[in-house]
């Protein structure tokens, strides 16, 4: 068998000029070309992948991630998972997310109460995750183990899209836990603090430095899918900072996405998979999903207040009730 390596120079015209390498794999069987799998292509707009294709007129190209993901067997989590409930028992811990938010059902005996309005606290942090963390609603896919570590998991928008939503765009977004493209399902968090802090980065902006303070913590959560269309929601607007009668919020967080399940829980993210998170957090997520124009959100990478330049990774869905709280 004879391989070949044909490696093709394409030039992108994005905001900053940017060479992409594509390199195919041809192999010579029984006297006839066969495409073998390329083992990279990174993002190139629909023109510019139908011009490579034309030049090569056997080839069947396909954006592919930049390296080979094989997710972690069931075991791993499982074993993950029983380290969380062991310490989380043995510890005493309070309940935790994410979670299932069509399941009410919760006996962990830690209770705390409802937190103040979000009106009335302060927005301290946005960030968001590469899937949903949650599991209800419109976002019921699961994306599989992923790698253990965060990536590659979650839960993702469960309804249909259509062809123009997902036409690939030709820039990198959010490329840390997954990367981001039209089609991707995120979850986003508003949280808020009764302390007296302003918005700024990573959780520790949600606590009182100078003060001793147990602020109460509020996560407003809003599960997107990412689409390629200007008309859909722009997410500069809705992660819009302001202050309004004395608290800083976030005045264009969606109140049309269905009616928030409440409930108390932990903080999040895949650090907390083995471990129990300590902090106690009231949440408010929505079962539904709002379209989001990716573009927005990659402007918004580019340039925020919170210092967030990618997707965060997703904790492991929590489901053994004693690390529940009951939904009422």
């Amino acid at each position: 068998m004879h391989k070949s390596v044909q490696k093709i120079s394409v030039r992108l015209s994005t905001q900053v000029e940017k060479r992409v390498t594509v390199s195919v794999i041809t192999s010579t069987v029984f006297g006839m070309q066969k495409l073998t799998r390329p083992p990279f292509v990174r993002f190139c707009s629909r023109s510019k992948l139908a011009a490579i294709t034309a030049s090569v007129p056997f080839l069947a190209l396909s954006v592919l991630p930049a390296r080979a993901f094989t997710p972690v067997p069931n075991s791993v989590i499982d074993a993950q998972n029983a380290e969380l409930v062991k310490a989380a028992i043995e510890g005493g811990y309070g309940p935790q997310t994410p979670r299932d938010i069509a399941n009410p059902k919760g006996t962990n005996k830690v209770v705390f109460g409802p937190s103040p309005s979000r009106t009335q606290m302060n927005l301290c942090n946005i960030h968001f995750h590469a899937a949903a963390e949650h599991k209800g609603g419109e976002y019921t896919k699961f994306a599989g183990n992923g790698d253990g570590k965060g990536s590659n998991t979650g839960f993702m928008y469960s309804g249909r899209l259509t062809p123009a939503e997902l036409q690939p765009i030709s820039e990198p977004v959010g490329t840390s836990a997954g990367q981001l493209a039209p089609g991707s399902t995120v979850e986003i968090h508003f949280v808020h603090s009764s302390a007296p802090v302003k918005p700024g980065p990573t959780l520790g902006s949600c606590l009182a430095k100078d003060i001793n303070l147990n602020p109460q913590l509020r996560v407003e959560a809003v599960v997107a899918v990412l689409v390629n269309d200007r008309k859909a929601a722009d997410f500069r607007e809705m992660a819009k900072v302001a202050n309004v009668n004395g608290y800083w919020g976030a005045p264009n967080i969606p109140e049309n996405l269905g009616r928030p399940v409440a409930y108390a829980g932990s903080t999040t993210g895949p650090s907390w998979n083995s471990k129990p998170s300590p902090l106690e957090v009231w949440w408010n997520v929505r079962p539904n999903v709002v379209k989001v124009d990716i573009l927005s959100v990659a402007a918004w990478l580019r340039s925020n207040q919170f210092n967030e330049e990618k997707a965060q990774g997703v904790r492991n869905l929590v489901t053994t009730p004693e690390l529940l709280s009951p939904i009422r």
